[in-house]
């Protein structure tokens, strides 16, 4: 039955690889890590941390646009919601999450 199958023989392998082998196997994956932290994560890390410092400096009188494109000045603080008054006498309840942007003061008179 020996016919049909050739033997297999195992060739030892090279005896070059020592310690910067490992070195430079795991290289190219730290500078591409080390990439991908400089461009995406650390960005979205500043952005993250300067729109939570935001959030927190809100007062009643700030004009604020909220993620859905409104445009208000605040009138009520709490700790998870705002008081928003989009008109005269119209004034909703939104998201402390939701508030995008804080305009300068005037910014509801001039537009």
């Amino acid at each position: 039955m020996s016919f049909f199958i050739s033997n297999a023989w195992a060739a030892a392998p090279a005896t070059g690889v020592g310690e910067a082998g490992g070195l430079s196997f795991f290289l190219p994956l730290i500078v591409l890590f080390a990439v991908f932290y400089f461009i995406a994560i650390r960005p979205q890390q500043k952005r993250t941390k300067e729109h939570r410092q935001l959030l927190e400096a809100l007062k009643k009188g700030d004009e604020v646009v909220t993620s859905g494109g409104l445009l208000g000045r605040i009138t009520k603080v709490s700790d998870n919601y705002l008081g928003v008054d989009v008109a005269e006498g119209l004034e909703i309840k939104v998201q402390r999450q939701a508030v995008q942007q804080v305009l300068p003061k005037g910014t509801i008179k001039s537009a």
